[in-house]
């Protein structure tokens, strides 16, 4: 017999990936986390309030795991979207440039309305 609670973790587990974590940048993600010596960090992907147009990414590494956490294995990167932040990355894509003219991770994302010039925030 399966309990509700029971369903729901089942449940979780099978949801689908909220974004998309690059090749290129799975491995700058796999390298970094090489250079801290540690195995037991993830990529966090989150969505929290501020900057110029409402909402901003924060993309850190973390070792701990959140009820409701969305975790999506990019090579053997883990990606991991909090529940709240999840609606809000659904097809975004995380990218990683090292060109002249921009240098760092970027996210394209579908659901982002407004942006602004910086491309740190949007709405």
């Amino acid at each position: 017999m399966t309990t509700p609670a029971q369903t729901e973790s089942t449940e979780a587990k099978e949801a689908p990936s909220t974004v998309v974590l690059t090749d290129v940048a799975a491995q700058k993600v796999k390298a970094l986390i090489e250079q801290e010596g540690r195995d037991d960090l993830r990529l966090r992907v989150a969505v929290q309030p501020g900057g110029c147009s409402g909402l901003r990414y924060q993309l850190f590494f973390d070792e701990r795991s959140l009820d409701g956490d969305v975790v999506t294995d990019f090579g053997g990167v883990e990606v991991v979207v909090d529940r709240m932040s999840a609606p809000y990355l659904t097809g975004a894509t995380i990218d990683f440039a090292d060109r002249i003219d921009a240098q760092g991770f970027t996210i394209d994302n579908p659901n982002a309305g407004n942006s602004c010039a910086c491309g740190d925030s949007f709405s």
